[in-house]
């Protein structure tokens, strides 16, 4: 999770039994996100953000064929807390990390 993503998000996931890894408590805080990303791919974690400037860096990146471990992106205003917990979580169970190498995914899922 980049900073950016509200606490209730983090423990609705947590509560649900998956595992996650905030930028702050992996000492990333206030880090810009190209580098947050690559330390993503370095954990070979998703990367969950609901912050516009991480999707632009995500799609750079596809645009120029720099890979990167993905990211999961949810806008502010349009999906909703509880429907990024559910979602999240959907995809946690149902997909591994290596399947969303290069690719951003967009929730919600329906």
């Amino acid at each position: 999770m980049d900073e950016n993503v509200e606490g209730a998000i983090t423990r609705g996931v947590r509560r649900r039994g998956c595992d996650v890894l905030t930028a702050p408590e992996d000492d990333q805080g206030g880090v810009d996100d190209p580098p947050l990303l690559d330390r993503a791919g370095e954990l070979g974690r998703v990367m969950f953000s609901r912050d516009d400037d991480m999707l632009r860096e995500a799609t750079r990146r596809q645009r120029v064929g720099e890979s990167f471990v993905g990211v999961i992106y949810a806008h502010q205003l349009r999906v909703s807390i509880g429907r990024c917990v559910a979602d999240l979580t959907a995809l946690a169970e149902l997909g591994e990390p290596h399947e969303f190498v290069d690719q951003v995914r967009y929730l919600p899922l329906r």
